[in-house]
């Protein structure tokens, strides 16, 4: 066997040939030039006449062990009808980078299961271009009809960064998978997607999950004619929590410094906690507030017959069930359960539709979740396109097969 073909092979890459090799400073220099003899467009990639050559260049490919090895080659220009004067596409590499596909490839598969701190060590590649390798990844990679045939989608914000830094993430609930994002929050960030989506397929949408956010509502309404908008069923018993705080805190101001307001001060995750994760120590505890707080056991009561009335799967017994609870909260004299009826009646039909659905956006907010660690462990980003790509490759949906040995049984 030639010395030529064995380091093909070593490369992994038949698309090639490899004309010669020498050591240098860098590393292992192969000279290699590709398998086609006509040059193709490095934007389009269609045929195209070739005019001139460029000087040499290299590109970075996997190591040999500690030795870095790189491909030499001196890449024409061509002249595409359609895209206009362009360096010739490579098949071992994407266009304007200056890795292969298979180095970039492992950087990716490493992104998406690592930190990119940890990636840079491993790859020996600077943290910025851990970013731009992804872009290039996910764009070639992404779904094209990820926007195609969508029924039920859940919207929500996500802050990546302090002083008002945000995106707009939208999820396919069918396919639980991030299917865009977009720089900003509100009517505006969302109609960008409901454009991008069109107006055939937005009337095809028939479920939206989102938070009582004004701005995604106002959007929503204007574009998805035929969809059903469902409130988080976390979001409607938080208002009930909250209320129950507040009220907690009002009684805790009034007998602060006491006995009482010692054991009242420790009843908050008591009050919190649902009722069937309560131990003997905390039951006794909550019969001690129905006895001595008849207010704050009335607020405890309003919280967990909310959470009730949210249980039926009948819309009838639901609506029967909310009614009485908005009129009951109405009356009863504590105001921060005024003000949450005030907003439930105002949402009331996207609650109820809830029951009739029975979606929550717990996946997006899950998904948030992992965005979130996403972005701790890149220790931060500097713009909103790299965190997009990152989740795209994360939660979009994309499989990698890096370009690693297989295993091998002895």
């Amino acid at each position: 066997m030639r010395i030529t073909t064995l380091l093909r092979r070593v490369l992994g890459i038949t698309c090639l040939f490899v004309r010669g090799f020498e050591l240098r400073k860098e590393g292992l220099v192969l000279q290699v030039r590709p398998r086609t003899k006509l040059p193709r467009c490095g934007v389009c990639g269609a045929r195209a006449p070739g005019f001139d050559t460029r000087p040499s260049r290299l590109w970075r490919h996997l190591g040999l062990g500690r030795l870095r090895v790189w491909l030499e080659y001196a890449p024409l220009r061509v002249e595409c009808p359609t895209c206009g004067v362009h360096v010739e596409a490579v098949p071992w590499a994407r266009h304007k980078s200056g890795f292969t596909r298979d180095f970039e490839e492992l950087v990716a598969y490493l992104a998406q299961t690592t930190d990119k701190t940890s990636v840079t060590k491993l790859m020996g590649i600077a943290w910025s271009t851990v970013g731009r390798i992804v872009e290039r990844v996910v764009a070639e990679n992404l779904d094209p009809e990820r926007l195609e045939g969508l029924k039920r989608i859940g919207v929500d914000e996500f802050s990546y960064r302090k002083r008002h830094k945000y995106l707009t993430v939208v999820v396919d609930h069918e396919l639980r998978r991030v299917v865009w994002s977009g720089p900003g929050k509100g009517a505006e960030t969302l109609t960008t997607f409901f454009e991008e989506v069109g107006t055939e397929r937005c009337a095809e949408i028939e479920v939206v999950t989102i938070d009582m956010s004004g701005g995604y509502q106002k959007a929503i309404l204007e574009h998805l004619p035929n969809a059903k908008i469902v409130f988080d069923r976390f979001h409607v018993q938080r208002l009930a929590s909250d209320a129950l705080d507040a009220v907690r805190r009002e009684e805790l101001r009034e007998v602060r410094g006491t006995p009482e307001g010692t054991d009242l001060f420790r009843s908050r995750f008591v009050l919190l906690k649902n009722p069937w994760n309560l131990d003997q120590r905390e039951r006794r505890k909550l019969r001690e507030i129905e006895k001595s707080n008849a207010l704050l056991f009335r607020a405890y009561l309003l919280k967990e017959t909310l959470a009730k009335a949210l249980e039926y799967t009948q819309p009838k017994r639901a609506t029967r069930a909310l009614k009485d609870w908005l009129a009951w909260a109405s009356r009863s004299k504590l105001k921060p359960f005024v003000k949450a009826a005030r907003t439930i009646r105002k949402h009331f039909d996207g609650v109820l539709a809830y029951v009739e659905e029975r979606i929550t956006n717990g996946l997006v907010e899950g998904l948030n979740t992992r965005l979130r660690m996403i972005a701790r462990r890149a220790f931060g980003f500097h713009g909103p396109e790299p965190l997009i790509a990152l989740m795209y490759l994360c939660c979009g949906g994309i499989e990698l097969d890096p370009p690693l040995p297989g295993p091998t049984h002895v």
